[in-house]
């Protein structure tokens, strides 16, 4: 019982489930390009080579009971290539965007901090100690209500 809560726990990450998502898509996504590349890249690329069908190139070998198929070869690295370029400009994209948002997050931050640094340089103490008696005056007296000692000579002194 316990394989089995373990499993649940993990199919039911996040991780898993997006990565299930994106698999779903991904193979849509290759529909999309084998279409593209069935449907509208190789005919296009017909009227430069003359009408040539890449998808029934075929090399025979031993007489021809063996068939390797260079034209679905062709067809699959043409699809993987365009693949590869949609994801490539998508990450490229996407990253472009969090860094963006990164420095967003971080200018916030650092206006926060700043924020909070003048707060505590514009706070005055209110309270002070008398140089003599230690007794809590306050902090813009100059004379000690306790002892009444003079506090501006020790001012000036310092």
């Amino acid at each position: 019982m316990a394989f089995f809560k373990e499993f649940k726990e993990f199919a039911m990450k996040g991780n898993v489930i997006d990565l299930a998502v994106g698999v779903v898509i991904g193979g849509a996504f290759q529909k999309i390009v084998n279409s593209l590349v069935n449907d509208v890249i190789m005919p296009l690329t017909a009227i430069f080579t003359g009408n040539v069908d890449y998808s029934k190139w075929v090399i025979n070998l031993a007489g021809g009971s063996i068939q390797i198929g260079i034209g679905s070869f062709l067809n699959a690295v043409i699809n993987f290539l365009i693949i590869a370029l949609s994801i490539f400009i998508a990450l490229k994209y996407v990253n472009k965007l969090n860094k963006k948002i990164e420095e967003l997050n971080q200018e916030a931050r650092h206006k926060i901090l700043k924020g909070k640094e003048k707060k505590e340089e514009t706070i005055e103490p209110t309270v002070k100690n008398c140089p003599y008696c230690l007794s809590e005056i306050p902090y813009k007296a100059t004379r000690c209500a306790h002892c009444t000692a003079d506090l501006t000579e020790k001012i000036e002194n310092e």
